[in-house]
């Protein structure tokens, strides 16, 4: 917390006098060894920057919870964090790694003779039942789930508590379709689902036609395709597609590798340019969007990028204000007619709302995923929401084309998105099952093919292949992998090596930091490191160079080995699915089709899992979530 101060010069401020924060001054640090009256002055005024989390300290070892909470409270809650929680301790639990119990050990030490049935604890209990809903996807749960959950925490009369959050500002009960009974979620999720719903119907009703598209009708999913072409090359589901983004403010294009999503896009971009329209391409992460750009011939961006993040800065009142962050919004909507945006299957409420909010009246939005993958890290279902409402026209396309999108991994995919897992007739190799007996046979399978066997039989770099995997943990998880990997790939010249970053270093975010400079990254983003100068970590992330230091490097790993969730959203020439055997329970046919999906030209499975894959694919589609979206794009459309 103290900024500049080492450990080695800590260990000299008692022989200093300096035994409390009442005997710090620049006087006193100067007295140090080896420090001279500018850098005591320095170390005096970072002392002071870090009063707030200082006051907290105190409150929280008293409590037997770890110092380093105090930091985490004053970046959330502002420097008034000593005096909040003093007086609602069971805010604690809106930090992320906070339990009940250290919240209600805070309580003690907080409030002497402090109750269980405190309806401050009541209250917070049904926000923190909802975020850790939030954490699986859901933007809202049925009451009667939140009462039976509040009950496992000793909350004597759940409907109490949650009436008595809903009256708050962070907690909504949400009424959307009449047999969908009561629901309630945190408001910001809500919110943002109802921004989404508006700001849809409003681009819907203002939007006009560009260029010479034909009205094809509308909410309408096409599939079967003609074998006729038109001029561009495309059949006529992907033509109506075309037509769809040129001739209404919202669309949707959906379906699988190799049916020819890009080509389409590619055609509703040249179609817009040549009708005098003006286009932004854009994707959640770095690699979709380079890859956007490449197939359009055109720039595209990160939607953050496009968007103009801003570090998001907490208010007055020392709340976190989550509806700030970026530049372009309804004061400064976008200047471009048409919106695309890729790989749609990521955008969670709270960035969709965002990039709704930037589009002004008049502008198209096409919308472009696959929804058969997995659905975005953060809480909603978007792209699956917006499909299922019926209130904007869609097109899947099917058939499979053998193009550039490869020829056995784009078969292999379109199988088992349908649900069937086939044997691979793969002689050219581009798709290889390596079975594997037990974690640790996966593990040294996995490295000999990166390693060894993918690059010398196939010439495919190392630095083109991406290991994937369900698991962090175990032999074949990320963490032991990365592990093994680094050891044989990019070794420390350090002794003391782990947990250390190298030039070379392939990793990871594990978190948004939008606000890191010159080039802020998004959770998932894979790059590598260029340089290391102290403590300062310089990451080229494809869309840019970041330069990495403090609390922001505990949100980047490792990153030869990454989870099939941050693998979403970027594609690799060369792809390892791993599939061990403690994998098996968390197998569905999202996962591990979004897991085979990454690779480009060659795809290796390192198969541990037994029949646990087969029945995923057959048997286990997407968890479902609790959203509001597709009823409240149905009310807005009506």
């Amino acid at each position: 917390m103290w900024q500049g101060l080492g450990s080695t010069l800590a260990g000299e401020l008692a022989e200093a006098g300096i035994r409390t924060p009442e005997d710090v001054s620049a006087s006193a640090l100067a007295g140090l060894p080896k420090v001279g009256q500018l850098r005591a002055g320095r170390l005096f005024s970072t002392f002071i920057a870090a009063q707030p989390a200082y006051d907290l300290v105190a409150l929280l070892l008293g409590a037997g919870l770890p110092a380093r909470l105090a930091g985490r409270a004053v970046d959330v809650f502002g420097p008034g964090a000593h005096r909040l929680l003093r007086d609602d301790p069971w805010r604690l639990l809106q930090l992320p790694g906070v339990e009940v119990a250290d919240a209600d050990a805070l309580a003690k030490v907080a409030i002497p003779g402090v109750q269980q049935s405190d309806a401050r604890r009541s209250r917070a209990l049904v926000g923190y039942v909802l975020a850790q809903a939030a954490r699986d996807g859901h933007t809202v749960l049925p009451v009667e789930l939140v009462s039976t959950e509040l009950e496992l925490y000793r909350v004597a009369n759940p409907e109490r508590a949650i009436s008595d959050a809903c009256a708050g500002e962070d907690v909504q009960a949400v009424s959307v379709e009449p047999d969908s009974g009561e629901l309630v979620g945190l408001a910001r999720y809500c919110g943002a689902e109802h921004e989404i719903a508006r700001s849809i119907h409003r681009l819907v009703t203002s939007a006009k036609p560009i260029g010479a598209a034909k009205p094809i009708g509308t909410a309408k999913r096409a599939r079967k395709p003609s074998a006729a072409t038109d001029p561009e090359g495309l059949d006529a589901v992907q033509r109506s597609a075309v037509d769809n983004a040129l001739l209404h403010g919202v669309s949707v294009l959906t379906g699988g590798p190799g049916t020819g999503k890009s080509r389409t896009i590619a055609t509703v971009v040249r179609e817009a340019e040549r009708a005098g329209k003006s286009v932004a391409l854009a994707a959640p992460t770095g690699r979709a969007a380079k890859r956007l750009a490449e197939l359009c011939d055109a720039e595209a961006m990160t939607i953050h990028r496009l968007l103009g993040v801003q570090p998001r800065s907490s208010g007055d009142n020392g709340e976190v204000d989550f509806t700030a962050g970026f530049a372009r919004g309804q004061e400064w909507p976008l200047d471009e007619d048409l919106v695309v945006v890729d790989e749609a299957s990521m955008l969670d409420v709270e960035l969709a709302a965002s990039l709704l909010r930037a589009c002004a009246d008049g502008t198209h939005l096409l919308i472009v995923g696959d929804s058969a993958q997995l659905p975005s890290i953060g809480p909603g279902q978007v792209l699956a929401d917006l499909i299922a409402s019926a209130t904007v026209p869609v097109v899947e396309l099917r058939t499979l084309y053998r193009q550039d999108a490869g020829g056995s991994i784009a078969t292999l995919a379109t199988a088992v998105r349908g649900g069937e897992l086939p044997a691979i007739d793969s002689p050219e190799r581009e798709v290889v099952v390596v079975p594997a007996r037990g974690s640790a046979d996966c593990a040294h399978r996995v490295v000999q093919l990166m390693t060894d066997s993918i690059p010398r039989a196939l010439g495919i770099a190392v630095d083109q292949i991406q290991v994937v995997t369900p698991v962090h943990r175990g032999p074949a998880g990320t963490i032991e992998l990365n592990a093994a990997l680094k050891a044989r790939l990019n070794p420390s010249p350090f002794k003391k090596s782990a947990g250390r970053f190298d030039p070379g270093d392939r990793v990871v975010a594990t978190a948004n930091h939008l606000e890191a400079t010159p080039t802020g990254f998004a959770n998932g983003e894979v790059g590598t490191v260029t340089k290391v100068v102290g403590k300062v970590v310089t990451i080229d992330f494809g869309s840019g160079p970041a330069e990495v230091s403090g609390k922001t490097l505990a949100d980047i790993s490792h990153g030869w080995a990454i989870t099939v969730h941050r693998a979403q959203g970027s594609e690799f020439p060369g792809v390892i699915v791993v599939l061990p055997p403690e994998a098996g329970r968390m197998l569905s046919r999202p996962l591990v089709y979004t897991a085979l999906t990454r690779a480009q030209r060659h795809l290796s499975v390192v198969h541990g899992s037994g029949p646990a894959l087969l029945r995923a694919v057959r048997d286990i589609g997407a968890k479902p979530r609790g959203t509001t979206l597709a009823a409240a794009l149905r009310a807005a459309a009506s």
